[in-house]
């Protein structure tokens, strides 16, 4: 392992503090990584390669519980690498560790523009919705920061594996600490989201029957991602298939138990099955998360009128 002497090119050190960093030694990787930024800067200046230093620094400190720092770090990479995904990551986590949800959210978001399979940032916006919708209730989008706009080009590049810098790419994971930040991007969950959108688009089009059936396609391939059972559980309600409705809904809950789209559809689905207990029982679990939702409040009186 190279000394921290001066001397040591920017390569040398960067090398170290990945072998540091693959050694759980976190402090003395930052170490190394900012020795690397301090020559990096004082020469000419190579954006990539400092993004890229930036980058691993935040990991560093996020493994180190520095999340002011990570952040900060984050943000360098990203104004030198545009929608790096590495950055956006590491930036999330660090937003997420602070509960500043909302920025979290954003970030997870603008990592699933630039690559649609990063399962982490599936996984990110999945708790970030839970808490942001126990924080603010059902209006909580309404408060989020304006979300950037990945430009297609961005898209493009990644999809044609020609993205440098901070890319997780087979190519490009030796510029990382390993193990850190790697997503995955499977053709498997790109095809389950791909038929996802298509079915959203026959809702839109208020064709329910040809959107269940590519709901049902994506769901064979990634049978865990309960915006698909909720999208399919509100055509299977306008099919009037009010058994399958509340299946799908009680999996979706099973996956997220606070899911306020799979209560609320779900308690519709067992008022027309004639379950008024149940129904009751969900409206009133979706009024703890969500005290002044009108429609839930409305739903429960005209449930408990039918009851008496």
């Amino acid at each position: 392992m190279p000394s921290k002497s001066r001397s040591c090119s920017v390569p040398e050190l960067k090398e170290a503090g990945n072998e540091l960093f693959r050694s759980g030694q976190y402090g003395e990787a930052a170490a190394r990584y900012t020795q690397a930024i301090a020559q990096l800067s004082a020469g000419k200046s190579n954006p990539e390669e400092l993004g890229i230093l930036y980058s691993n620094r935040a990991a560093c400190y996020l493994k180190n519980g520095n999340c002011s720092e990570c952040i900060k770090d984050c943000t360098a990479s990203l104004e030198l690498i545009p929608f790096g995904i590495k950055p956006l990551l590491r930036r999330a986590a660090a937003y997420e560790a602070l509960e500043r949800y909302h920025l979290a959210y954003v970030d997870y978001k603008t990592a699933l523009q630039v690559d649609i399979g990063v399962q982490a940032a599936h996984d990110g916006i999945n708790r970030m919705t839970k808490a942001l919708t126990e924080k603010d209730g059902l209006n909580w989008r309404n408060k989020l920061p304006a979300i950037p706009t990945v430009p297609l080009s961005v898209r493009e590049k990644l999809n044609e594996g020609k993205v440098k810098g901070d890319k997780i790419t087979r190519t490009q994971q030796n510029h990382a600490p390993p193990g850190e930040g790697k997503a995955s991007s499977t053709d498997v969950i790109k095809r389950a989201l791909s038929l996802k959108e298509e079915g959203n688009a026959f809702v839109k089009k208020g064709d329910h029957k040809s959107a269940v059936e590519k709901y049902t396609e994506s769901l064979k391939m990634n049978p865990k991602e309960a915006t698909t059972l909720t999208n399919r559980a509100l055509c299977y309600l306008s099919l009037k298939m009010y058994a399958e409705a509340k299946r799908d809904c009680s999996e979706a809950l099973r996956l997220d138990y606070n899911n306020i789209k799979a209560l609320y559809r779900r308690a519709q689905a067992q008022k027309e099955l004639k379950d008024y207990s149940a129904c009751v029982a969900d409206l009133k679990a979706l009024l703890k998360i969500d005290p002044k939702n009108t429609a839930v409040q409305k739903l429960l009186q005209e449930v408990q009128k039918i009851k008496k």
